[in-house]
């Protein structure tokens, strides 16, 4: 793919983020995540590989469908109440139809079954969009309608994500299906405290997004796409440990980043008279954090001190990357003691 073209498709997918975020017209925002998902097919199908043509397909069909669910909850909205706004979402149905359409989207349980497909499809570069990027959209769109969606669909939903993502990612070696499931974990507990904060789903949004987004940087340094890669490949002494701290905070160990928005979800949850969600939810997640203390395990056997794993791979090159591994890294494990400037 020429640079021209890549160039132009990374705009387009910019493009349809923002115009979403920034719509207040319901066709507005369509058109934002219609443009967004045209954009990104072409990043998908770029390697030709029957896989990634097969996840572009799988993607394009499962968006395709749930953009077509937004469109029909906005017109079922507008021809009950004659409001085209966002902020005027009133017809209970079309609430419920937006909820599971935006739940799609993102990839919640029970309609999480492309994600894991489409990202052992893609690169692990195009896996970092989808995950992080293309969670921008409908998130907006959730956070929008916080106090218009369905909280009996959203909570039921998320909660299910929790205990799916757990459960689905214990038996896997591909690392971007673990990748894929821990993403529908996080998305669950998103979706679970959004109904009663908004502030914290935002949180949540963005540790995820900090934390993952150096977590698989590194691992498209060490090229590792199996738990066996893990403990066979040679990675920078200096980056091995800080992959493995980055992985135990995406999987919620304290001290580290990624306890801080859980704690404050059950915190939350546990104020509002929730406490079999909160149980819930703590228990669900620790099943995430066992396969996250399998893969860092495996990590650490390369970091044994053996004259054997000394390669010239340990050198990494200074380019845009390694400097966006830099300054995520950081925050992704050492933001824990600003959780009281965090509370809403």
């Amino acid at each position: 793919m020429s640079p021209m073209i890549t160039s132009i498709l990374i705009l387009s997918l910019a493009t349809g983020t923002i115009i979403t975020m920034a719509s207040f017209h319901w066709l507005l925002a369509w058109m934002g995540l219609e443009l967004n998902t045209l954009a990104i097919l072409p990043i998908i199908s770029k390697s030709h590989h029957p896989r990634a043509t097969e996840a572009s397909t799988k993607y394009f069909l499962t968006q395709a469908a749930a953009s077509a669910l937004i469109l029909f909850s906005s017109v079922m909205n507008a021809q009950a109440t004659g409001q085209w706004g966002i902020l005027q979402l009133e017809d209970p149905l079309a609430q419920t139809l937006l909820t599971m359409a935006l739940a799609m989207k993102l990839g919640l349980a029970p309609a999480h079954f492309w994600l894991p497909e489409v990202l052992q499809g893609t690169s692990f570069k195009t896996g970092l969009i989808i995950i992080t990027w293309q969670k921008l959209a409908p998130m907006a769109l959730l956070i929008l309608t916080w106090n218009q969606a369905s909280m009996l669909t959203l909570t039921m939903m998320g909660s299910l994500s929790v205990v799916v993502g757990g459960l689905g990612g214990l038996n896997q070696t591909q690392l971007r299906k673990i990748i894929a499931f821990s993403s529908i974990a996080h998305l669950g507990w998103m979706a679970t405290i959004i109904t009663k904060s908004n502030k914290l789903a935002l949180l949540n949004l963005t540790m995820y997004i900090l934390i993952s987004t150096p977590m698989m940087l590194s691992l498209i340094f060490s090229s590792t796409k199996t738990t066996q890669d893990l403990t066979t490949s040679a990675p920078s002494p200096i980056l091995a440990p800080l992959t493995m701290m980055t992985l135990l905070s995406l999987g919620g160990l304290p001290p580290l980043s990624g306890f801080m928005p859980k704690w404050l979800t059950l915190e939350e949850l546990l104020a509002q008279n929730m406490a079999p969600l909160a149980t819930v939810l703590a228990m669900s997640t620790l099943l995430s954090l066992f396969f996250y203390l399998r893969l860092s395990y495996s990590l650490s056997v390369t970091m044994s001190p053996s004259p054997t794993k000394i390669s010239s791979k340990w050198r990494l090159k200074p380019n845009t990357s390694t400097l966006l591994l830099s300054t995520t890294l950081p925050p992704s494990i050492l933001t824990l003691p600003l959780t009281p400037l965090m509370k809403p």
